[in-house]
């Protein structure tokens, strides 16, 4: 599902936000993460509508419905979403392991996905896998965070952003290049 208007800034690649995990909580420290990229991706386990609304109102936003989004503005969210940004296709699924079949069938460059809360970059058989972790309530000592995948002309760079309360703000890490 998308929502929200579509921004690009000019001379500059596309810089796409990558959240999961929110469960209902939309973090000022997730916010200030996302302010300033084109598109939001959604990974599942949202927690409500007005949750989606207020990313709407950051940057365009596409979402998948995870295990734990019930009722009936979670029904009209698709399970999988297959996307293409920038000339690069993406395909947004909550848990991976739902993923029917090899994800390298599906022709697409990065899978993002969510549910296990545990923060991800890695590359297999030529594709990105993306998990952004959570960005909503703490999960043992898993970190808070989201990402950002960068797709421009030097290819496709994802990094993970860990969020920090208070002075500390956000710190990047885990950046990968496909090569």
């Amino acid at each position: 599902m998308k929502r929200g208007a579509r921004r690009r800034r000019a001379g500059h690649g596309i810089v796409v936000g990558v959240i999961s995990d929110t469960h209902g909580l939309l973090r000022p420290e997730a916010v200030a993460a996302l302010a300033s990229v084109d598109l939001i991706v959604h990974a599942g386990d949202i927690g409500s509508a007005a949750l989606l609304d207020e990313l709407a109102a950051i940057a365009p936003v596409v979402a998948v419905r995870g295990n734990n989004d019930r009722g009936r503005w979670a029904a009209a969210l698709p399970e999988t979403v297959t996307t293409e940004i920038a000339g690069v296709r993406l395909h947004v699924v909550h848990d991976l392991k739902t993923l029917r079949g090899d994800p390298a069938t599906l022709g697409v460059d990065v899978v993002i996905s969510g549910h296990s809360h545990k923060p991800r970059v890695a590359r297999r058989a030529g594709m990105l896998l993306l998990n952004p972790g959570s960005a909503g309530p703490r999960r043992f000592s898993l970190p808070i965070a989201v990402a950002r995948l960068r797709l421009g002309r030097s290819g496709i760079r994802a990094e993970v952003v860990e969020l920090r309360s208070g002075l500390d703000g956000a710190k990047a890490r885990g950046a990968v290049s496909p090569s």
